[in-house]
């Protein structure tokens, strides 16, 4: 497996490499208090995730906790943030958003007040559907290639074309388009056929590369899916210079300086929560595979699952510090190199994207709490 240990993690797997995983240091209180938020944000904070309850978005349910209630007509989960005087209602994406982009469902639901939305993504909207990141919950996307290592002989990107294997991934991800320009996949390989089931991998005995998530898939089909239950490698999306921030908590771009008050003490707990639960995941664990029960036609979902996903997220650094010990702030010239990157595949499609865009168009770090960190 082509698992990346960050400096902090090197040394440690499983209970370890949780319990490693202090809050803050010492000194910084968890960013909580009666009724802070009463008067300053919405009653009811509205987020939009982009899929099914999983542990890759469970910072979004750790603001709500193991105790929210699951509404399945609608696809949320809804609770009280803490004693801070509001609820938070989090909205379960993919099918629920009816195949619509975040940013375009944040504008048709004004609703919402924040939504999950990638680098790339928020390039490709911010003609018609600006927004603007205040929070990275994940460091590095999770999104790989995964692959049979009994059927093809690879060890990086530059052994992907050689192969001649389709890689099945969902029509209009960008990054398979990315992977093409930059000379690791040829157009031939490329079979936007993915419909989020195994049943090609398996039915074709490993014969063709899958798109996934590296905190999901390469679990699941070692020890859950009928047919296969053997182990998968994979290649991280990451490692071949894709660097989106996959969950970019975003507001309407023209909101900012509205929402400024009520993101200045809201962000902070945003950091926390998503440090909190990599601390202990177990809670939010158990409350993800409540809505999975709940809710149907998700992925499948387990605590095994979950409390691996939660070690394979740390392990690669899916959830880490930013360039500094800061958790969820913005590398600026990180997005500048991911808005050069997509450019020339969105002018390709004839896409409309605003002059002169940098990163100052698509992220902040100003409601960041620079103290709050993984230790």
């Amino acid at each position: 497996m082509h698992r990346r240990f960050t400096a902090a993690a090197a040394a440690l797997t499983g209970a370890s490499l949780l319990a490693a995983c202090t809050a803050t240091t010492a000194d910084v209180p968890a960013p909580t208090g009666e009724g802070v938020l009463a008067d300053i944000c919405p009653s009811t904070i509205v987020i939009q995730t982009d899929w099914f309850a999983t542990p890759e978005r469970a910072a979004a349910f750790q603001l709500v906790g193991p105790d929210g209630t699951v509404d399945v007509e609608k696809g949320a989960y809804t609770g009280p943030l803490g004693d801070t005087g509001v609820n938070v209602e989090v909205r379960l994406g993919g099918p629920f958003l009816g195949g619509q982009p975040v940013p375009a469902q944040m504008y048709q639901d004004t609703s919402i007040t924040l939504g999950f939305v990638p680098t790339d993504d928020a390039v490709r909207a911010n003609a018609e559907f600006p927004v603007t990141g205040v929070f990275a919950s994940l460091e590095v996307t999770p999104q790989i290639v995964m692959f049979d290592p009994a059927t093809y002989d690879v060890d990086s990107w530059d052994d992907v074309k050689a192969t001649g294997a389709p890689i099945v991934y969902t029509e209009g991800k960008v990054f398979m388009d990315y992977l093409i320009a930059q000379g690791y996949v040829d157009p031939s390989q490329a079979d936007a056929s993915f419909d989020g089931t195994p049943s090609r991998f398996v039915a074709e005995g490993g014969r063709v590369m899958q798109q996934g998530y590296v905190s999901n898939e390469p679990y699941r089909w070692e020890h859950d899916v009928e047919g296969w239950m053997k182990p998968t490698d994979y290649l991280m999306i990451d490692d071949a210079g894709y660097e989106v921030y996959q969950h970019a908590w975003s507001v309407r771009s023209g909101e900012l300086e509205e929402l400024a008050p009520c993101l200045t003490e809201l962000v902070p707990m945003l950091q926390q929560a998503q440090i909190d639960y990599v601390t202990d995941p177990e809670p939010v664990n158990e409350a993800i595979l409540r809505i999975a029960e709940t809710i149907p036609d998700g992925p499948p979902i387990t605590l095994e699952g979950n409390a691996d996903s939660v070690e394979v997220q740390l392990a690669e650094g899916i959830v880490s510090n930013g360039p500094d010990d800061t958790l969820g702030n913005f590398d600026t010239d990180r997005v500048d190199r991911v808005i050069a990157a997509v450019l020339p595949i969105f002018e390709g499609y004839g896409e409309t994207i605003p002059d002169g865009l940098s990163a100052d168009d698509l992220v902040t770090n100003e409601f960041i709490d620079p103290a709050i960190g993984l230790r």
